[in-house]
């Protein structure tokens, strides 16, 4: 049996193709068991992401002939249109390989944490389905353990290389509780989406978002239970925010020296951590003069976003080392299950001839024999069954000059 990694990602793929091989979780439970049906496939397990699909099963064949018809069947795609963009790996590198998606190795951003929830994921859905067997569900396993190890030996993880979170980050050095401030958003894009999301995974108080299209405000406000304004209402509830971060495509600025004089006297002096990810600048750089308000802007985060990003390559350095053992480890399991039948047979035929030397022994009592007398027999009984057939195999294998079974016996038995 192989192990086999095969998929698609953004680096190989076009989006164009990436989506068209994708499966949303509603159709996953379905398409697993059918995937499960294919005649080499005896387990299965699919990531799904928007910047990868990838297939993990065990296979009686090396290639991933039988996989490329099922998808292509299932998805009514000529193979011709998204075979050149697949990768595909065996065995060893197979396990390496889900263990550096796992710990974000192989990601578009380097180190990103989501990739192991969406790894979960694809496990739990695997599992659900019941195309999950002994070997994939134990590399899975691994596969998690070998994240966290690489999450708590290194700083992959530890410092924020997206402008977005590195501005929650900074606020949370500048406020002991997120829990009790208020963020104003302005604008709808991805940027603030993305800020809005570190806010709440952060356990922000309150979030307000800003945009001059109200609805686009509204949408994305529901999904973090924030509260919607217009643009036009910013004068009103600037006052309110402790946290303001500014991402729009306005070629004026938003936010002026005047306006926000005005909400830190609302405020009484109370400070006001503000952060410009706009170019050209949402917020005039006349505010920074003001006290009590901290402005930032996209260059000051980028500068340390730069940094941070050096110190996750070093920490991706020593996680390859973390990933080499870990593979490894895996292996010795996986090679030590060749052994489990061999052992499980050898288990079942000495406790059939404890079983037969028992019964006679317990016939012995019941006829009246002494009970010293029966133990003795059924200890000498016992012992020659156990032995007879390994001396036998010992004499055979000395009289054809097969030292290295001779040799293999004393470590097996531990013979000094």
């Amino acid at each position: 049996m192989t192990l086999l990694a095969v998929g698609i990602n953004y680096t190989t793929a076009p989006v164009a193709i990436r989506e068209r091989l994708a499966f949303p979780a509603e159709i996953l439970d379905n398409t697993l068991k059918n995937l499960w049906k294919v005649n080499e496939i005896s387990e299965a397990a699919i990531l799904s992401t928007c910047n990868r699909t990838e297939f993990y099963y065990q296979s009686d064949n090396e290639d991933h002939a039988a996989l490329i018809d099922w998808l292509a069947d299932t998805k009514h795609i000529r193979p011709a249109e998204f075979t050149p963009y697949l990768y595909s790996f065996k065995d060893s590198q197979s396990i390496r390989h889900m263990f550096r998606v796992a710990c974000g190795l192989d990601s578009m951003i380097l180190g990103e944490p989501q990739i192991l929830g969406q790894m979960k994921t694809a496990y739990h859905a695997a599992y659900q389905a019941g195309t999950l067997g002994r070997n994939l569900s134990k590399l899975f396993q691994h596969t998690f353990s070998a994240a966290k190890k690489v999450r708590t030996d290194t700083a992959i993880g530890s410092s924020p290389v997206s402008v977005a979170f590195a501005a929650v980050q900074l606020a949370q050095q500048i406020f002991d509780k997120l829990s009790e401030q208020t963020a104003l958003l302005i604008g709808a894009g991805e940027t603030i989406e993305l800020t809005a999301r570190h806010l709440y995974q952060h356990g922000i108080g309150r979030i307000i978002i800003a945009n001059r299209t109200y609805d686009k405000a509204h949408a994305l406000a529901t999904q973090f239970n924030g509260f919607a304004i217009a643009l036009s209402e910013l004068p009103n509830h600037l006052a309110e925010a402790d946290i303001v971060v500014s991402s729009t495509a306005s070629q004026l600025p938003i936010l002026g020296k005047g306006r926000v004089e005005s909400a830190i006297k609302k405020r009484k002096h109370k400070p006001m951590f503000m952060v410009d990810l706009a170019v050209p600048r949402d917020i005039e750089a006349e505010v920074e003069q003001l006290s009590d308000v901290y402005l930032y802007t996209v260059d000051d985060l980028q500068n340390t976003v730069n940094r941070n990003m050096d110190s996750r390559r070093r920490a991706a350095e020593q996680a390859e080392e973390i990933i080499d053992a870990q593979v490894e480890h895996f292996l010795i399991w996986l090679r030590s299950q060749g052994a489990q039948q061999t052992i499980r047979d050898y288990r079942s035929q000495a406790e059939r001839a404890r079983d037969e030397s028992l019964q006679k022994a317990i016939a012995q009592l019941n006829n009246g024999t002494d009970a010293e007398q029966v133990l003795q027999r059924l200890a000498h009984t016992l012992t020659n069954k156990l032995i007879h057939t390994p001396c036998v195999q010992l004499r055979d294998a000395s009289a054809n000059e097969r030292h290295d079974l001779i040799a293999a016996s004393r470590e097996i038995f531990k013979l000094k």
